[in-house]
């Protein structure tokens, strides 16, 4: 019986974010981690009809972007509406976003505080069961 792979986490935060000890604390448990700085000035890939290979290949996304920006809020419903039932998606979100926003964030699992290292736990547990279903 082959083995699986570990599948890999991207994290979505904004250029400057730091999100060493969530990609430290993924990496130490077998699964890759690929940064994505964010969109920037420019459009998002995903959302002008280029795709994302970043969010194609990964087994779970951990996004960190400000949804008071329109662009940011749409990255996530396109996520939502790409991802199905199968890919694992967290949501950290600023204080009072999770109320502004919550139709958008209504079928993701929602973070409005750094996650520690039980939700961690549990978002990598997520993970692993969808990559074991899908196998």
């Amino acid at each position: 019986m082959q083995t699986q792979q570990p599948g890999e986490i991207l994290l979505d935060m904004e250029a400057g974010g730091d999100a060493t000890f969530e990609a430290s604390f993924l990496e130490r448990n077998g699964h890759p981690v690929r940064p994505c700085p964010g969109p920037g000035e420019g459009i998002c890939p995903i959302l002008d009809g280029r795709g994302c290979e970043l969010f194609e290949t990964a087994h779970g996304v951990i996004f960190q972007l400000d949804l008071d920006r329109p662009q940011h809020r749409a990255i996530v419903e396109k996520y939502r509406a790409l991802a199905g039932d199968e890919l694992p998606i967290r949501v950290v979100v600023r204080p009072g976003q999770a109320e502004r926003y919550a139709e958008l964030l209504a079928e993701v699992e929602v973070w409005e505080h750094d996650p520690s290292v039980a939700e961690l736990d549990g978002f990598v547990a997520e993970v692993e069961a969808a990559e074991r279903y899908q196998a």
